[in-house]
Parts: C-alpha cells; structure tokens; sequence
C-alpha cells in the first residue's frame, strides 16, 4: 500500500488571542474593494448582506479604525486593510511552504 502522511492546517492571523483575518475575510475585503458594494461582495460570495456587514463591522471594531469606510457612493478599503490583505497573503504564502516541507518530511508509514 502506498500511504502518506501529510501535514494540514489553515491559517488565521489572530488580534489579541481571537481570530481576526482569515481566508474568507481576506476574499470579502478583496470583493469589496473589487465591487465597492458591501451587498454585491456578500451576493458574489453567496453570503447575505447581515453576514457580511456584521464580519467587517467586527473587523472594523477589532482593528479599531475602519478597514471599510462606507458612504453614499459606496463602500472602500481603506489602507491599512489594503496592508493587512498584503500582510495576509504573505504569510499564508511562508504557512503553505511551511506545511509542505513539515508533510514533505514526514515520508511514508510504511518506511517508518
């Protein structure tokens, strides 16, 4: 039998022990930016409207200065949500390395 171990996990940054920036919110910050909508980002991710704004309103209150500012015209990433995005990405890049070379090194059962 040919079997193999394989190391897994997902990544979050944390903000004072509690889960802050993920995937997913990365993703909604992204449609936001993309979209300038809150409501067409929730709808492009088939999320509702209350999901979504409640996510960033938490975002917004964890941070404690807006990553969305929304208005009139819509709703945009401030900068330092588009340095959080950056931040993110490069580090979930180091975390995929990491976990390959951990499950890289962990070889077959059968060898062990």
């Amino acid at each position: 039998m040919n079997r193999q171990l394989k190391a897994d996990g997902r990544f979050w940054l944390t903000l004072d022990g509690r889960n802050f920036l993920g995937r997913g919110r990365v993703e909604l910050l992204q449609r936001v930016r993309e979209t300038g909508s809150i409501s067409k980002a929730a709808k492009a991710m088939k999320m509702s409207y209350k999901a979504a704004w409640d996510t960033i309103d938490a975002m917004n209150a964890a941070w404690q200065s807006p990553l969305v500012e929304s208005g009139p015209a819509g709703s945009r990433l401030t900068d330092d949500a588009e340095r959080l995005i950056t931040a993110f990405r490069n580090a979930e890049a180091r975390h995929t390395a990491f976990i390959a070379t951990l499950g890289a090194s962990l070889g077959r059962p059968d060898d062990w």
